[in-house]
């Protein structure tokens, strides 16, 4: 008897140009197996280089959305990508405030191009509603040093200060991610008790959603019943190999 896949909710905004967001998740999830459900937060008109218009759902349909796939999947994790309000972020917390599937939580503050897709009371909601419930949080450098009120992180002891504040802040875990600082593409995976380093050489490319990619790389092995070190390293491993791709000019799948 065949084992059916995996299911991972997700919970995200819409990408015009496919880059990012939900299509970078959905396309992340079916490269490991995995199915997706989705529940569509807001919707983007995009490219590489700007944001041109978003249009924020209802938290009634965010609601909905979330009701109904989690009615009709076994879901094993869950990935939040942008939310985009404190509206939102409160439908989003009732929404899965009865559900125990781990939660993936990528805090998108900005895009890619810097405009801001997540507002101050949306923050300050995410932080009241949701760290707690949050299994893993992935900030990059510049989302950790505004979630705890600092400069942009330069070296990795800074890092892991910033990531043991937002500890405190809630999450079970925090994956902070260095990939825009210099030298090599140091991730501190830290908890309360451990920390471990994920290091991988930085690789000259340009990608958009290397954050959704691993955010839903982490979720989908999660739900595949992976231990937390190993769903990042795994997660890790995916977003190196894709950026190898794009540094060699080769076509996504």
């Amino acid at each position: 008897m065949s084992i059916a896949p995996s299911t991972v909710l997700v919970i995200a905004g819409s990408d015009s140009s496919g880059g990012a967001g939900i299509a970078r998740d959905i396309t992340t999830l079916t490269e490991h197996g995995v199915n997706a459900c989705c529940a569509i937060t807001a919707v983007t008109a995009q490219t590489d280089d700007a944001v041109t218009g978003i249009d924020h759902l209802s938290p009634q349909i965010i609601r909905y959305q979330i009701a109904t796939a989690l009615k009709s999947h076994v879901v094993g994790a869950i990935k939040l990508g942008m939310l985009g309000t404190a509206a939102t972020v409160d439908a989003v917390a009732q929404a899965l405030s009865n559900t125990q599937a781990p939660l993936v939580l990528d805090p998108v503050l900005h895009s890619s191009s810097g405009t801001p897709l997540l507002d101050d009371d949306g923050i300050a909601t995410m932080r009241e509603r949701l760290f707690a419930r949050t299994f893993l949080l992935t900030p990059n450098l510049a989302e950790a040093a505004a979630l705890v009120h600092e400069p942009q992180a330069t070296h990795e002891e800074i890092m892991l200060r910033q990531a043991r504040k937002l500890l405190e802040q809630g999450p079970h875990a925090i994956l902070i991610k260095g990939g825009h600082a210099e030298g090599a593409a140091l991730d501190l995976l830290v908890t309360r008790d451990d920390v471990v380093r994920l290091s991988a050489p930085r690789v000259p490319a340009r990608m958009r959603g290397t954050g959704c990619a691993l955010a839903s790389s982490i979720a989908a092995m999660l739900a595949k019943g992976a231990s937390l070190r190993a769903a990042c390293e795994t997660a890790k491993d995916y977003v190196f190999q894709k950026l190898n791709d794009a540094a060699r000019g080769l076509p996504p799948p």
